[in-house]
């Protein structure tokens, strides 16, 4: 009998992430076709850059719950790649950040607040 409560709901499937992946794909989907259409190449990137660093952190945080029963040799670098996936997407969304606000020492908290999460 199966009591994750996940899989249990749904005869063995885990649902939740499924349905974040689907969702997270169809919104940026949206927002890719709404850049395409502004012709702002640079939100395109963005959105494509940061799907797929999502996508792979997700990936990889899967991999790390499974090795964290399994090989402890496993975990290092997959915790390398964890926090280097983290702190790339802190860093792209400090950056979109820091450039929507109109007061420099509110930019400035941004990065601060960005560094401090990624060196943490």
């Amino acid at each position: 009998m199966d009591h994750h409560p996940r899989r249990a709901a749904a005869g063995g499937i885990v649902v939740a992430p499924a349905t974040t992946i689907v969702v997270l794909t169809v919104t940026c989907a949206l927002a890719i076709h709404r850049a395409v259409t502004a012709g702002d190449a640079a939100s395109v990137a963005f959105v494509a850059v940061s799907y797929g660093a999502l996508l792979l952190l997700l990936r990889d945080l899967r991999a790390y719950e499974l090795a964290l029963a399994a090989d402890a040799a496993e975990r290092g670098p997959l915790r390398r790649r964890v926090w280097a996936l983290s702190a790339l997407l802190t860093a792209m969304f400090a950056w979109k950040v820091a450039a929507a606000v109109p007061w420099w020492p509110a930019a400035v908290i941004v990065w601060a607040a960005a560094a401090a999460t990624s060196a943490a």
